[in-house]
């Protein structure tokens, strides 16, 4: 428990945590402050291009094997299953509908890969390696989740509707943009790394701290704007399922042998909650649900809970499951 708080107080007192919260409580103020769409779009692209990059070129430089292989198996798999349990504990917490329920499952089966880059960083500051193919399983792990939420309500949408989800999945620009960039760093390796190294790896944490205060101004926006719909029990949820979505997480990571790092990296991944490609395919597959709960839930309190207390829970019980040690 020492460790988890230490470290836990480490990630409170970081720049990019500060960041977050510097929005959230300028959001939550009233401030006037903010950040220009097409500034917040840009660092976006910035931080899901740098981060596959280097994934790809880790991947070069150690080649596809079979730990590759079962980490996307088990990304899928997790995927696939999170949201299942998500539903069964929503329907008997919450009062919230069937629709609800499963929409808001579908966001805790998916990622959300800024608390997956945030974790990145956490363990390059610990010194702490990770497997490079884990941008790989962030990718996969996007869409499963949808498709269970469509099995969870038995949607019998028309065939346009159909066409339009999986437009949503295969061609999301965070999906397009993170698998584009990681085949680029697999393809040039680390000869193409040490090209644009300057770019993609020195200015990195400066701009995560910008785009975490975008990300907190968002999250403040969500907290203030939209109470409506979230009962106790509901944030109960919220603070909670990360916690189950980790611990199974942990135990996937431990079945396939993971890394210190990587175990972390695939907890922080069953942990997170998606606010970016599953709300885009909500609004095709499920119109009737209500996206002031779904967004609420995955941005304003799951993601907080992650960004400062989750992180660290979750390297400290890696690190003591695989005796890596802090």
């Amino acid at each position: 428990m020492g460790e988890i708080l230490t470290l836990a107080g480490e990630n409170l007192l970081s720049p990019i945590i500060l960041c977050f919260a510097l929005g959230l409580a300028a959001a939550l103020a009233r401030s006037d402050l903010s950040v220009p769409e097409a500034v917040a779009k840009g660092m976006s692209i910035y931080l899901l291009f740098a981060i596959g990059f280097k994934g790809g070129a880790a991947v070069a430089a150690n080649g596809i094997d079979a730990g590759l292989l079962m980490a996307i198996a088990a990304g899928v798999v997790l995927s696939f299953a999170l949201p299942f349990v998500a539903f069964g504990l929503l329907r008997s917490m919450t009062g919230l509908s069937r629709i609800d329920a499963a929409a808001v499952a579908a966001h805790y089966g998916s990622i959300s890969i800024v608390t997956f880059v945030a974790a990145t960083s956490v363990l390059e500051g610990r010194g702490i390696a990770a497997e490079g193919y884990m941008v790989a399983v962030a990718a996969v792990m996007e869409a499963p989740a949808i498709l269970s939420a469509l099995f969870l309500v038995a949607k019998g949408g028309s065939s346009r509707q159909q066409d339009g989800l999986m437009q949503e999945i295969l061609l999301n620009g965070s999906i397009v943009l993170l698998v584009g960039s990681f085949l680029i760093g697999a393809v040039t390796g680390a000869d193409g790394l040490a090209k644009i190294e300057s770019f993609i790896v020195s200015p990195f944490q400066g701009v995560l701290c910008l785009f975490l205060l975008d990300m907190g101004l968002v999250a403040g926006r969500g907290l203030r704007e939209s109470k409506a719909g979230l009962s106790r029990m509901t944030v109960v949820f919220g603070l909670t399922m990360p916690l189950i979505g980790a611990a199974l997480g942990a135990l996937a990571g431990l079945v396939i042998g993971l890394s210190t790092g990587g175990l972390a990296l695939l907890m922080v991944l069953s942990a997170s909650a998606s606010y970016i490609a599953v709300p885009a395919a909500m609004r095709v597959a499920l119109p009737e649900a209500n996206p002031s709960i779904y967004l609420t839930l995955s941005l304003g309190i799951t993601f907080p809970f992650n960004l400062t207390l989750g992180i660290p829970i979750y390297v400290a019980a890696a690190s003591a499951l695989t005796g890596g040690g802090l």
